[in-house]
């Protein structure tokens, strides 16, 4: 695995794509794409939706399960290109596309009258050559993040897996920067109890 997902804790780790919005298409293309989006632009929605899709995805994968993640990312970018001339450009669009993702895995939620989900059963878009490596532990720590409350397992995903900074998230789930930490914290405290709970051990 590449990145540790929990900092502060001698927990399993889950992969990543190394870096989150930052590995996006550069900014200029990303620029010219999100200036003619909000005109219909056949070739700037798909240049937008293909450097974001997959971030987008993976989220949806952790958030929701992997089995509504395909049909809720679709619902994210028909939500970012119906509502994209509402970008105001202070932030980054990614964080951006993020808030939105995140909004509709809540929605999600709130519809299915649910917090839980099917344990991942696939790393998705993970194709390193260490993704083989410890699967018992990831498969576990994928199962204790399903127990996870969403607003604790949004901000844990989109700084652990996504790599974003304690500002993108706090931009991306519309909430100030200290609470982002206070998430956080009971975030690994509470995954970690999970992690015990079933079975796993230090």
């Amino acid at each position: 695995m590449t990145t540790a997902v929990i900092r502060r804790t001698s927990l399993p780790t889950a992969s990543n794509n190394g870096g989150g919005i930052r590995t996006w298409s550069g900014k200029e293309t990303d620029s010219k794409a999100v200036e003619a989006c909000p005109r219909g632009d056949p070739v700037a929605q798909r240049r937008l939706y293909e450097a974001s899709h997959r971030n987008v995805y993976r989220l949806m994968v952790r958030m929701v399960g992997l089995q509504d993640a395909a049909d809720l990312t679709q619902q994210v970018f028909l939500q970012v290109f119906r509502r994209i001339g509402q970008f105001s450009g202070q932030a980054q669009i990614g964080t951006w596309i993020y808030r939105v993702a995140v909004n509709e895995a809540l929605q999600h939620f709130r519809r299915s009258k649910h917090s839980r989900v099917r344990t991942l059963t696939q790393e998705p878009m993970d194709r390193s050559p260490d993704s083989c490596v410890n699967v018992d532990h990831k498969e576990l720590l994928e199962h204790a993040l399903t127990r996870l409350e969403p607003d604790l397992r949004s901000a844990f995903l989109i700084r652990e897996v996504e790599g974003l900074t304690y500002s993108e998230i706090a931009e991306a789930l519309e909430i100030p920067e200290g609470t982002v930490g206070s998430r956080l914290n009971r975030a690994r405290r509470e995954l970690k109890q999970h992690l015990i709970e079933l079975g796993w051990g230090p």
